[in-house]
């Protein structure tokens, strides 16, 4: 069965850097777009990045463009989501996720999901 296991959360202060891995099993992991997401308490899955399938199209929210990126290894299955300049309000549980059909920036449309990894920001 499919699997995602996420990594690398952890506690930080703000401005500081967290790198955070998916590592994918049970899927060909090449013909997936990956995307991560955060949740944090009382609030709605938000998106974070996505990547395509080769790696060659990233994309992200103006929450996070410019601090945050998102790669893929297909060669090792795992996807990772280096995150700088890190604010208070990034705190949250990260998700990685997987879609074969989409690649989309709304939840609904992956399938996939890992079990998740807490960042906490301390201010």
């Amino acid at each position: 069965q499919v699997q995602l296991v996420e990594s690398g959360g952890g506690l930080v202060q703000t401005g500081g850097s967290l790198r955070l891995s998916c590592a994918a099993s049970g899927l060909t992991f090449s013909s997936y777009t990956m995307a991560w997401f955060r949740q944090a308490p009382g609030k709605e899955r938000e998106f974070v990045a996505r990547i395509n399938t080769s790696g060659a199209r990233t994309s992200y929210p103006d929450s996070v463009k410019g601090r945050f990126t998102v790669s893929r290894d297909n060669t090792k299955s795992t996807v990772y989501l280096q995150m700088n300049s890190l604010k208070p309000e990034d705190q949250a549980v990260y998700y990685c996720a997987a879609s074969q059909t989409s690649y989309a920036t709304s939840p609904q449309y992956y399938p996939y999901w890992g079990q998740g990894t807490q960042v906490t920001v301390s201010s």
